[in-house]
């Protein structure tokens, strides 16, 4: 069993990311595990579980899908996206092994881009190029300036391109302050991420949320049996009261393994989304 966890760029549209879903969810053997949208970052992210070959074309389902309902040219959002179906990651589970999940990104992407003609870049494990390795350096404007490593443009006209990867799990964390300086945010996400020297493993980046009307961290925390979780939240609180603000709330985005609770409950709990519905192991046995 594997799981893949794509992230949408479609946020404010019930119906869209509900067509999505349901075309992941039609592929038999597929197990969806969660899903939840974000309207300021006008994304939203599923989870999914089953056998690899069963998983692959739930991914494959949702890229088609995303790519007939979200033009990219209409799109408006504070988190970066280079494509409807934006980044689409696929994580071994207990019983199968990240040469899998590898094996699975690749044959997907071959089949989006034959499908769909949508080009697709390859990161993390599943990176056929040094450079390509860390996300950030494909997700960027005009990508990498190499070409895909699937297909022959850049860009679908309106769908954008599809970054496929094989990883480990990653925990998605944001942190809302009680301040609007969306500055603020940014400082504090210089000072803990691993980039600019702060916490190793630790992804950040600081945002206004209009609907909320406050600046936020953003945290992508990609090795959590390596970051002292909780350490990584007090200095955000530390970092906030130097600079005359605090944190107001925190919230989970997806679901984390057990493993990630046990080595730091007090952190999940600090987001008030958490529960135990939020842990992998328990949605697999309901």
């Amino acid at each position: 069993m594997i799981e893949s966890v794509p992230n949408f760029s479609e946020g404010r549209d019930e119906s869209k990311v509900r067509a999505i879903v349901d075309a992941i969810a039609a592929v038999p053997g597929v197990k969806i595990l969660g899903w939840e949208s974000d309207v300021d970052h006008n994304r939203s992210v599923v989870t999914f579980a089953g056998a690899p070959d069963d998983v692959m074309e739930g991914a494959i389902r949702g890229a088609g899908k995303a790519a007939e309902v979200i033009d990219l040219n209409r799109h408006q959002g504070v988190h970066p996206r280079v494509g409807a179906a934006d980044v689409i990651p696929f994580v071994p589970l207990e019983g199968s092994t990240m040469e899998q999940c590898v094996d699975v990104a690749h044959r997907a992407g071959e089949e989006i881009w034959r499908r769909f003609g949508i080009p697709v870049y390859f990161y993390e494990f599943a990176a056929r190029r040094e450079n390509r390795k860390r996300l950030e350096r494909v997700r960027r404007s005009g990508f990498d300036g190499a070409p895909p490593d699937i297909g022959d443009i850049a860009a679908h006209p309106t769908a954008g391109a599809s970054v496929m990867g094989a990883r480990g799990f990653l925990i998605a964390y944001n942190v809302n302050l009680a301040t609007t300086d969306a500055d603020i945010a940014r400082q504090i996400a210089t000072k803990i991420r691993e980039s600019s020297g702060g916490f190793r493993f630790v992804k950040a980046m600081g945002l206004y949320l209009p609907s909320r009307d406050c600046a936020q961290v953003s945290m992508n925390l990609t090795n959590f049996a390596e970051i002292p979780m909780e350490q990584v939240y007090q200095a955000i609180a530390k970092e906030a009261a130097a600079l005359g603000t605090a944190i107001r709330s925190s919230q989970l985005i997806g679901l984390i393994p057990q493993r990630a609770f046990d080595c730091a409950p007090e952190f999940f709990h600090h987001a008030d989304n958490f529960s135990a519905a939020r842990i992998i192991e328990t949605q697999l046995k309901s």
